[in-house]
């Protein structure tokens, strides 16, 4: 029995990833093909200096760890220069479709996963250094990451939790003292930058592309042991696997990406790189690189520079290309049902109306409203919504935190044309032409008609709406400026940002500037308009 806290080198790791599939009994650590295997053992390459830039103390207390100093063995385990006894580190196998064209074998090929620990509810977590060295898997990479996306990741990881979005999360992000040399926007300018290492958590790291993987080689028994054991150990109550339980194991599968993706929309976030090795089986956000939050509501919108040909991963596109990765998903699955199409077809109808009613849902408590008898009326005024924000170039996140506070007025004038609700739309649209602002004038109109229809008090229906509505949220701009910060050896930035993004509900009056619209500046500045798939 685990007693808790304790100090992370103190911690009992158990390795059942490792234990129950199958291993590269290989030991030669070269960029390779790894066929007829889940995973390879592999050891982390040690750090010059590692040493502590942030800690997750939420996570942490939940995992019953105590925060390490600076430096220290448990820095030094973060970092990847000590490996615990009871640690059984190793890099996962899977492929995967990116950008729509299978890719073949993909694998961890920066990431290596040290152990499972049992947090104090007993759920049991998987630890995952992002960045700690090369594997069989990183192709002709170094296995490497610079401090400039590990900050993101760190940051990100941490509010999105905050946010109520289902995520993989981060305990740590810990500096090198090496550097890492990278090509930002893969256009001939590699440069130096600061090295850093991310140790992400989660129940699982299998992703959608494990099991793509075993298809495409036809390892057919691999690709039932794998299934059996994530069924085993984190869907336990659908029962013993059979070609029953995989079919609901996979309807279970697309509704948890249904709600994922549902909340990616009613937030704004964009993944910026939804390929199937970046699909968690668990229905969590996982693998941020070049994500972004919609500040102008632009359904075309994507940060990320290498989609910029197709735009395939645009805000907009994500809940279609969420169903056309949960297809090849079903395709992978196909030899452990009986039928496939009667077996796993539904499923994927499962996840249109899934992703429908839970986005509706969520837009309802933004927007204050509890559903009516017939909620065809509210469909036609939240889609209303989404085309009103569009014209008018609004900031997402400022509009429905400023609807909040403008409920009582609202419901007072019973109008949506008064003074407070010009400025409203004046505050919040990224262009200043009147005449693009008409739409969403109509639809603060009717949306204030509706409004008035709700029987709980102006109040209430305000704290309802703050409690859904984040005053907060990763802006890339602001994650820019902590990262430059960070890079000249101040973490302040960072902290502050962290502060705020940790409670993103509150309204921190000593923190508007992290609230603001998007300056001009950032308009363009790479790193806070766009970024790409490299580190």
């Amino acid at each position: 029995m685990q007693i808790f806290p304790q100090p992370l080198e103190q911690t009992i790791f158990t390795n059942s990833f490792v234990e129950e599939l199958l291993g590269d009994p290989s030991q030669e650590n070269v960029p390779r093909q790894v066929p007829g295997y889940h995973y390879s053992p592999v050891q982390p390459t040690p750090v010059p200096d590692p040493h502590l830039l942030a800690w997750s103390d939420e996570l942490a207390a939940f995992l019953g760890l105590v925060r390490p100093p600076e430096r220290g063995p448990a820095v030094e385990l973060l970092a990847g220069n000590r490996v615990a006894t009871t640690m059984q580190p190793y890099a996962a196998r899977y492929g995967g479709h990116q950008f729509g064209n299978w890719a073949g074998q993909l694998g961890d090929g920066r990431a290596i996963s040290l152990g499972e620990l049992g947090a104090v509810d007993g759920s049991r977590w998987e630890l995952q250094l992002k960045g700690a060295g090369p594997t069989p898997y990183s192709r002709r990479a170094d296995g490497r990451a610079v401090l400039r996306s590990s900050i993101r990741e760190f940051l990100c990881s941490e509010a999105m939790h905050h946010l109520g979005v289902p995520t993989t999360r981060a305990l740590s992000l810990v500096g090198t003292g090496d550097e890492v040399v990278r090509d930002m926007f893969y256009n001939g300018n590699a440069r130096p930058e600061p090295g850093a290492i991310v140790c992400r958590v989660a129940p699982s790291f299998v992703r959608f592309g494990n099991f793509q993987i075993l298809l495409a080689h036809q390892e057919l028994d691999n690709l039932r042991q794998l299934a059996d054991y994530v069924i085993r150990h984190h869907f336990p109550e659908l029962g013993v696997p059979s070609p029953a339980v995989y079919a609901q194991w996979f309807a279970e599968v697309c509704r948890r990406t249904a709600i994922m993706v549902a909340h990616w929309m009613t937030v704004g976030f964009v993944h910026g790189v939804m390929n199937t090795d970046n699909m968690s089986i668990l229905g969590l956000t996982i693998d941020y690189g070049p994500y972004g939050w919609l500040e102008p509501y632009e359904p075309g919108w994507t940060p990320n520079t290498t989609d910029f040909s197709t735009y395939r991963y645009a805000f907009g596109q994500q809940p279609r290309v969420a169903l056309w990765n949960l297809m090849q998903l079903a395709q992978a699955l196909t030899p452990l049902v009986s039928e496939p199409n009667a077996d796993l077809r539904p499923a994927l109808d499962t996840y249109v109306t899934t992703f429908n009613q839970a986005r509706q849902a969520m837009l309802l408590r933004k927007l204050g409203l509890t559903p009516q008898p017939d909620g065809q009326p509210d469909y036609a005024l939240t889609e209303a919504l989404h085309a009103a924000l569009e014209t008018a170039e609004a900031d997402m996140t400022l509009f429905f935190r400023r609807l909040s506070h403008l409920v009582p007025v609202l419901l007072t004038e019973a109008t949506g044309s008064g003074p407070a609700v010009q400025q409203l739309i004046e505050e919040v649209s990224y262009n200043p032409a009147g005449a693009v602002h008409g739409p969403l004038q109509e639809w603060l109109e009717q949306y204030a008609q509706r409004l008035g229809q709700e029987s709980a008090a102006p109040e209430a229906i305000r704290a309802g709406m703050l409690a859904a509505n984040p005053k907060y949220v990763l802006r890339n701009y602001l994650a820019q400026l902590a990262i430059e910060a960070a890079e000249a050896g101040d973490l302040t930035d960072l902290e502050r940002l962290y502060h705020v993004l940790k409670t993103p509900f509150d309204e921190h009056p000593a923190y508007e500037d992290l609230a603001a619209k998007r300056p001009d500046w950032a308009r363009t500045k790479p790193g806070s308009a766009t970024l790409s798939c490299s580190s």
